[in-house]
């Protein structure tokens, strides 16, 4: 389980398109690296992979797989030489929870429909606002103040209208993570709340309610 808190950024090395399941190596900084053993998972980008070929000295990297469904649903496949990831090292038991529960199951992309800094004439110090659209499949389960994971980072929904989500983020957040990669267009990968899934799930298995004269006998009234 991770959490959303973006421990660090790592840019690919390389993007293998093998007959069977691709591979992507990551570099990525030697204090995370010398916390990876093989088999590990890890977090890219908000997609929970397993380890590989783990190097953590000198120029420190590590290789993960790519099914084809995690192709076919995530980011991921748009990866080249040189993209910026996010990465997460999985939350310990018992550690706080600064972010929200992301399990690194990806539930679809959005495209990146602007990332506009709120102070222009502050550029390290300014806020971003960055619009997404989403699909009905995921615009069901997006509510105002409620968490969400784009590419790993655990954020707050600002606003949400039709299919259009806006989330305010922070300069830090924009500095510390790929989001200042983004551009107009872009897809990004998207996992919704899984407590609002499993909402849904109880709502759809539960009969509806009704208010009976008999239900209000056997309960005393």
């Amino acid at each position: 389980m991770f959490t959303g808190l973006i421990e660090a950024t790592g840019s690919v090395i390389a993007v293998e398109k093998n007959v069977g399941a691709q591979r992507i190596t990551v570099a990525l900084p030697q204090a995370t690296a010398a916390r990876l053993n093989t088999g590990d998972s890890i977090s890219v980008s908000g997609v929970c992979l397993t380890a590989l070929d783990i190097v953590a000295e000198g120029d420190s990297h590590f290789s993960a797989d790519l099914a084809a469904e995690t192709v076919a649903r995530t980011s991921l496949s748009r990866l080249t030489s040189g993209s910026m990831v996010n990465l997460e090292l999985p939350t310990p038991a018992g550690a706080p929870l600064g972010g929200h529960i992301v399990q690194g199951h990806v539930d679809g992309v959005a495209k990146v429909l602007a990332l506009v800094p709120l102070t222009p004439d502050a550029p390290t110090a300014t806020d971003w606002a960055l619009q997404l659209g989403v699909s009905e499949d995921l615009a069901r389960y997006i509510v105002e103040k409620g968490s969400i994971a784009i590419e790993g980072i655990s954020l707050t929904v600002a606003k949400m209208a039709a299919h259009i989500v806006t989330i305010a983020v922070i300069p830090h957040t924009y500095a510390a993570t790929n989001l200042r990669s983004l551009r107009e267009g872009d897809e990004v990968n998207v996992e919704v709340d899984v407590l609002a899934k499993y909402a849904e799930q109880r709502a759809k298995s539960t009969p509806a309610f009704e208010l009976t004269l008999e239900y209000l006998i056997a309960n005393g009234y």
